[in-house]
């Protein structure tokens, strides 16, 4: 996936990343020692193997004067901060951050090393997987979903932008729902529904927000391309820079993306009924993700139009769901 915010790095570059971070290292003389991982959507990422042998990933934050999302903003010291804190829990399989740096001498913006994962990423392998298989890995990861939720915080909303925190979920979600509208307005988005039709459905089910009274760690983004699996089990999630506190019905598995009903991950997770006040947080959830992912692509410029065409689904849907109810 090619976007405007990957702020790709030279080998020479990546050299000196290296030194700072492991004492001098050297990289490996083969020309398979730098290797960009191209799957993301907004950091720049490299394979990266060092003279000792050892392979590591790099990952490395978007050029300080990109345009970004509100809720992006300091997203990499959100996503390095989640991953240590969720690692005092064994039974969420992530890998250890090696070295963080944010003094922007080395490199124009953030950047960390961390620990590869050993296994296959779930979304290239899932094909060839048995539906006993398939079942059991989503399982897991509602499992391993469950356990990131069990992490509690002071405040609701993101911990890169105290702008988007409250003390209570409502005024948090309301206050998360107008950035990406505000987001929306610097780039002349036309969405399919208007602001205030958006703000509307919003408002019509914002009691429902009122029953969350305790901030949980949320993932947000822990679709099957984030999850490595090896021999049968997942093996380690990734990409928490956009972790937020909040409910836990925001996490992917309860998104209607790709399939209708009671899932693995939810049976995984021990969540497989819904209160109407949690059907209508889910459909607020959706329409949320579907706004931030039409957004995104003014600020992102894809290269495909996957994700503006499942952004427009997702918010037809969820809008419809919530003036209907």
């Amino acid at each position: 996936m090619e976007s405007k915010t990957k702020n790709t790095k030279a080998r020479p570059q990546i050299a000196a990343m290296v030194a700072r971070a492991f004492g001098g290292m050297k990289l490996a003389d083969s020309e398979d020692a730098v290797l960009e991982l191209k799957e993301g959507w907004f950091n720049a990422a490299y394979d990266i193997r060092l003279a000792d042998g050892r392979q590591v990933i790099l990952k490395i934050a978007p050029p300080r004067d990109a345009e970004v999302l509100l809720y992006e903003k300091n997203i990499m010291a959100t996503e390095v901060a989640a991953m240590r804190l969720v690692r005092q829990n064994p039974a969420i399989p992530v890998p250890e951050i090696y070295f963080y740096d944010d003094a922007h001498d080395v490199c124009d913006s953030d950047y960390f090393f961390m620990e590869k994962i050993a296994g296959d990423n779930l979304e290239h392998v899932k094909a060839r997987l048995s539906p006993e298989a398939q079942a059991s890995v989503d399982l897991h990861i509602g499992e391993i979903i469950r356990e990131i939720n069990g992490f509690t915080g002071t405040y609701f909303g993101y911990e890169g932008n105290p702008d988007l925190r409250a003390s209570t979920w409502k005024e948090a979600f309301i206050k998360i729902v107008e950035s990406v509208l505000e987001d929306g307005a610097r780039k002349n988005v036309v969405y399919d529904h208007g602001h205030d039709e958006i703000r509307a459905a919003v408002l019509k089910h914002a009691r429902a927000l009122e029953e969350i009274t305790t901030p949980r760690l949320v993932h947000w983004d822990a679709w099957d391309l984030n999850f490595f699996v090896k021999e049968g089990r997942i093996a380690g999630i990734i990409d928490f820079e956009r972790a937020i506190w909040a409910d836990p019905l925001m996490e992917a598995q309860f998104r209607p993306l790709f399939s209708d009903g009671i899932t693995s991950s939810m049976r995984g997770y021990g969540k497989t009924s819904f209160t109407f006040e949690e059907e209508q947080r889910c459909s607020l959830y959706t329409l949320h993700l579907g706004l931030v992912m039409n957004t995104e692509c003014y600020y992102r410029n894809y290269d495909t139009d996957f994700v503006y065409n499942l952004s427009r689904q997702l918010m037809g849907a969820s809008m419809d769901w919530l003036r209907a109810n």
